[in-house]
């Protein structure tokens, strides 16, 4: 608690701290990248239903977790960002959403190159589809809900209201596939009864979420820089003696 405190909530302290934690993040998202694509196209079996296709499975399912766990994220940030008149909380989910909608937008083209040879179609309003596509949605509700303020403070409350309203989607999302019939496969990874899918398979998978997940701290560290960055220059500028 004492880290986040200082580190964490001080912009000062963010800012050298970041400037160290952003070229580690993205060396181990390279290093895991490669790996974890090695795995995928050379150590990973065909499926022996959907052969080669299911090779997709490596850069789509990774997209959605992280896309899903980085909203969830947002908004918990947001929450307390409202609860405790955190500027920090504001900073990070505008320099998160970005990040998150490129995701989601990855794992929507990935699944729909996918979905064409296993069920015939490029799309089907699938209760799991629709789902991701609303947060989509949400992401860029968001971006443009909170760029359309001057006031950071206005416009953090108000992009903080519509991340709370839109977590109600995530376990939407989720429990999507046992909620209702629906064309995605059903969980196979975390599941009370343990994977399904076979080893040689999972290894990439995880490796490959770890790829993704330093991938995503690494560009809102930096997208975090730049949003402090460029408010301080605002700050400047707006102090400055008009003469």
């Amino acid at each position: 608690m004492q880290f986040i405190t200082r580190y964490v909530l001080n912009p000062g302290r963010f800012l050298r701290l970041a400037e160290y934690a952003q070229p580690v993040c993205a060396l181990f998202a390279v290093a895991c990248f490669a790996y974890g694509l090695s795995l995928a196209l050379w150590n990973s079996p065909p499926d022996y239903q959907q052969g080669e296709t299911v090779r997709i499975m490596y850069i789509h399912v990774p997209a959605a977790w992280v896309s899903i766990l980085l909203y969830t994220v947002m908004a918990v940030a947001a929450a307390l960002g409202l609860i405790g008149r955190l500027a920090m909380a504001d900073v990070f989910c505008v320099a998160a959403a970005p990040v998150g909608a490129v995701l989601t937008a990855l794992c929507l083209i990935t699944g729909s190159i996918w979905g064409r040879p296993t069920w015939g179609a490029w799309w089907v309003w699938d209760a799991r589809l629709t789902s991701v596509l609303i947060l989509f949605l949400l992401y860029c509700g968001y971006i443009i809900l909170r760029h359309s303020f001057d006031d950071h403070e206005r416009g953090g409350k108000a992009g903080a209201l519509l991340l709370l309203v839109g977590a109600v989607n995530i376990p939407i999302i989720h429990f999507s596939v046992n909620w209702w019939h629906t064309l995605h496969q059903p969980a196979s990874v975390f599941r009370s009864s343990g994977s399904a899918i076979a080893p040689e398979m999972l290894k990439p998978l995880l490796v490959m979420a770890l790829a993704y997940c330093f991938y995503t701290a690494c560009m809102v560290l930096m997208r975090m820089r730049a949003v402090l960055f460029a408010r301080r220059i605002e700050a400047t500028v707006t102090d400055e003696p008009k003469g």
